[in-house]
């Protein structure tokens, strides 16, 4: 299993992250020949059987939990002062813990200032690639992913749990017409992997390994070629140059503490929207002085999460929603494009189960009272519901490095930075008093509104852009600075959309992958 490559090979293709776009890219080039490829990843490498179905005990395994500051007008301040964010420090990276919901772009999220125009207070753009670019890799996609109920797929979709029943049915009561359930995740038996078992803790690492996870799929699949080795607890430090300004070597951190050098012919960042940029402004130098890659100075800027709201509703009867696969429904009726309501974009309505720690934990952060408790207490009469939409891109929102604090490497901690467009606003409220009235709508006697949780889709600060002085990325996710240097993960969306992010992440490395072995077939990075 896997390779050992030497530190000095300067032959070698780094990439750094193993999530969604790591771990599919470096799977993906493998399969395509190119036989030097290091997965740098700064986390553990668990395995199933690692995994609890205990929502506190593998929150606490699995989570990058190292020091983080939300800063800026968003509620995480006060919510969540440290945790920004909500994803995964291990091997698989966030594919361990994700939803499962695999979502394609629509047409209009890839043109967003020419639909949008230009929008106050916010920074869109259009991506420089379109859908129909973007559809053969979305059918490419959904075939490894195994993402139920579609064409290229073939599988059957997830079966209709509780939740779904009473989502769907109070949706339809209310006119809604589009109850769907896209989720990576087998609902038969599927290249190689079991179907679900339908235990609920699909956020925690699925156990049995039916959903879709670069863990035991991309990773052991890349391994077994013989072309890529995997280094997990590495946790990197910086990406050096030459003095042309080509990127030829990544400094990081060994599970020891060692610091540890290793060369390279093409560097892939794939270390999520939050670590991707850091990286890169780690890594300043004498001819980069504001960040490697950075000569628009749009690193770490535009950053999205999506325009995100939660609620559980109540019901007279119980649902037992913890029951089944973790997303039971998706409401897809106000995603198109409809500016009548008041905002530009739209959102999906995902019926997305909580098991009862997190409900308690996540309905009013730091507090308690018999609100609480009265509803808690009917936990098994409860649906909940997470409102998923469109993010505007703001330049002010952003990654950036502490001016003095450091972490347990010696590095600026990253503060996150986020204030909400009014279009945010709109679309999460709008989302809130549609849950409320299809709820309603079935006989709910109580709906309790809560704040986001910490984000778990990070999106933006490396964006794409035709343009160099409006991005950091070109439309295969090349530094328009550095043209070995690469960005495979979200954070070089252009746009946020109201789809859950893992699919385009992945159609987009495998479109990346294909570039890349060409461009290295004919040495041209």
């Amino acid at each position: 299993m896997g390779k050992k490559f030497d530190l000095n090979d300067d032959g070698v293709v780094v990439v750094i992250g193993s999530g969604a776009g790591g771990a599919t890219l470096a799977n993906e080039l493998a399969q395509r020949g190119v036989d030097k490829i290091v997965i740098l990843e700064a986390g553990k490498h668990f395995t199933q059987a690692d995994f609890e179905n205990d929502e506190w005990a593998m929150f606490n395994k699995i989570s990058w939990l190292d020091k983080r500051i939300s800063a800026g007008g968003w509620h995480h301040t006060k919510t969540y002062p440290n945790l920004p964010a909500w994803i995964v420090k291990a091997v698989g990276g966030s594919t361990v813990h994700w939803s499962g919901v695999a979502l394609r772009f629509q047409e209009h999220d890839f043109h967003t200032r020419s639909i949008y125009g230009q929008v106050e207070g916010a920074n869109v753009l259009d991506w420089p690639i379109t859908l129909a670019e973007l559809e053969p890799y979305y059918e490419l996609a959904e075939k490894k992913m195994g993402v139920a109920g579609t064409r290229a797929s073939g599988l059957p979709p997830m079966p209709e749990s509780n939740q779904y029943k009473v989502v769907a049915a109070g949706a339809r009561k209310i006119g809604y017409q589009k109850i769907i359930r896209p989720v990576a995740s087998n609902s038969v038996p599927y290249d190689g992997r079991p179907g679900c078992q339908q235990i609920g803790f699909c956020m925690q690492g699925c156990k049995v390994g039916a959903k879709w996870s670069t863990l035991y799929t991309e990773v052991p699949r890349a391994l077994e070629t013989g072309r890529v080795e995997l280094r997990p607890e590495s946790m990197v430090l910086q990406i050096q140059h030459d003095k042309s300004g080509k990127v030829n070597g990544v400094l990081y951190a060994d599970r020891k503490g060692r610091h540890v050098l290793q060369k390279a012919r093409v560097v892939c960042v794939a270390g999520n929207s939050i670590e991707s940029p850091r990286m890169l402004l780690n890594s300043a130098s004498n001819l980069f002085r504001d960040g490697l890659a950075n000569s628009s100075g749009q690193v770490g800027r535009n950053y999205m999460n999506h325009s995100t709201a939660a609620a559980v509703a109540i019901h007279r009867k119980p649902v037992y929603m913890n029951r089944g696969f973790d997303i039971g429904a998706v409401v897809a009726d106000e995603v198109a494009l409809n500016t009548g309501r008041g905002f530009n974009g739209g959102y999906y309505l995902e019926g997305l189960a909580l098991g009862l720690p997190y409900t308690a934990a996540f309905m009013k952060p730091g507090g308690w009272g018999r609100d609480v408790t009265s509803a808690l207490e009917m936990y098994d009469h409860m649906t909940a519901v997470w409102v998923c939409g469109e993010d505007m891109a703001r330049e002010q929102n952003g990654i950036s490095l502490h001016p003095t604090e450091k972490d347990q490497y010696g590095l600026p901690i990253p503060i996150v930075s986020k204030t909400y467009h009014g279009n945010d606003e709109a679309i999460a409220a709008h989302g809130l008093v549609q849950f409320r009235k299809l709820s309603e709508a079935v006989g709910a006697s109580r709906v309790i509104d809560m704040p986001a949780y910490p984000a778990s889709h990070n999106l933006g600060t490396n964006r794409m852009s035709a343009n160099p002085r409006d991005g950091v990325v070109n439309k295969w996710g090349q530094t328009h600075d550095v043209k070995n240097l690469f960005i495979s993960d979200g954070s070089q969306f252009t746009s946020s959309s109201a789809a859950n992010p893992t699919l385009t992440i992945v159609a987009l490395a495998i479109r990346q992958a294909e570039h890349i072995a060409s461009q290295l077939q004919q040495r041209a990075i």
